[in-house]
């Protein structure tokens, strides 16, 4: 899901869990607008994972800014103004070994499920293909996303154009000047959170404020104030899953007033997720470390292809959720076992001379 393939194990782990929340996000999807339609323990299991996996998209983001704004991915020790200064920005390589990474599987996958789209009709497979859905899904595809997990890609490729404007900022900025910088930005996710004002809060501003926290806390050693984000961290979990059970049954509706990306609840939960990777990762070994690193390896194909596993198993008169009795079983069960099919179809069209461009 990043552009760059480092070897530190804690970024792994961290693209590892990632990928895993937001495959989770997708499979309870079907169920987080019945409130009242289906039994509260099922509806329950669905929000409340639902409020607890929120951070995916975030840390993603927070992975790219550590990577592609630190002139050495090689540790999470801090860098010198002068090590950070040696690295000139070249932007026809930039281009072509960044940008092209995402911008390229983003064409190819909006084309392929655009198709795939001609095949539904109201989010049920009919297994007839209509060129004419096709057409109007690939017309529409310029200002929204031909598939729900699409919508990433058009507030995370601007970012790479940030990243170049933010790489001389950061080299001269003092350590001062990014916390003041990290605060502001934290207050913009606060008013976006209470809905106070927006002119200032457009994605390309909020999100870019992942890549200054990933960057930030890749590039210093965070120990001393582990339990400080980890008050908070939970503290923000807790509050996701009481406050939007709350929110619901006071609305006799969903509310997403604890979901959004651009929260200041989900900027600290990923923060606390980043801090505790960094800090206790390595204590992995053996075949799970072996096991996060294949996944991580492989998180932008299987984030890119999970949906396709995912069209018959969403359609609730399929009946893949009640076979378990309960979403607090079935939602984990599927998820699992939608990892485990996205994995091995991304490992298998790498293999693939054309293909493998769509899943790097």
């Amino acid at each position: 899901m990043t552009a760059a393939r480092q070897s530190i194990f804690y970024i792994d782990f961290l693209r590892f869990i990632a990928a895993i929340a937001v495959i989770m996000i997708h499979v309870l999807g079907p169920f987080r607008y019945l409130y009242g339609e289906i039994p509260d323990s099922d509806w329950l299991a669905a929000a409340g994972l639902n409020s607890l996996t929120r951070w995916a998209v975030p840390v993603f983001m927070m992975i790219s800014g550590a990577l592609l704004l630190s002139s050495k991915a090689l540790s999470p020790k801090k860098l010198s103004s002068k090590a950070l200064s040696q690295e000139s920005f070249k932007w026809g390589p930039y281009l072509i070994k960044r940008v092209s990474k995402v911008v390229v599987p983003f064409i190819g996958w909006t084309i392929i499920f655009a198709l795939v789209s001609g095949y539904m009709v109201d989010g049920v497979f009919t297994g007839q293909w209509s060129s004419n859905i096709t057409m109007d899904t690939l017309g529409s595809s310029l200002t929204e996303p031909v598939w729900y997990h699409l919508w990433f890609f058009y507030d995370f490729i601007p970012l790479y154009f940030v990243i170049p404007f933010l790489l001389p900022l950061l080299k001269q900025a003092s350590a001062d000047h990014i916390k003041l910088a990290l605060s502001c930005w934290a207050i913009l996710f606060l008013m976006h959170w209470l809905k106070i004002g927006d002119f200032l809060q457009q994605n390309l501003v909020l999100y870019s404020g992942y890549l200054v926290l990933g960057w930030y806390l890749f590039n210093r050693d965070n120990r001393e104030h582990l339990k400080y984000w980890i008050a908070a961290g939970s503290f923000m979990l807790l509050l996701n899953f009481f406050g939007s059970w709350y929110v619901a049954t006071e609305k006799q509706a969903y509310s997403s007033l604890f979901m959004g990306y651009k929260t200041l609840n989900t900027a600290i939960i990923g923060g606390m997720l980043f801090v505790l990777a960094q800090t206790y990762a390595h204590k992995i070994q053996g075949r799970l470390r072996a096991l996060v690193t294949l996944i991580s390896t492989y998180s932008l194909g299987i984030y890119l292809v999970h949906p396709l596993i995912l069209i018959p198993v969403r359609d609730l008169n399929n009946g893949f959720y009640q076979v378990f009795q309960s979403n607090w079983i079935a939602i984990p069960i599927l998820t699992f076992l939608t990892l485990v099919g996205s994995l091995l179809l991304t490992m298998l069209l790498v293999k693939l001379p054309f293909i493998r461009r769509l899943v790097p």
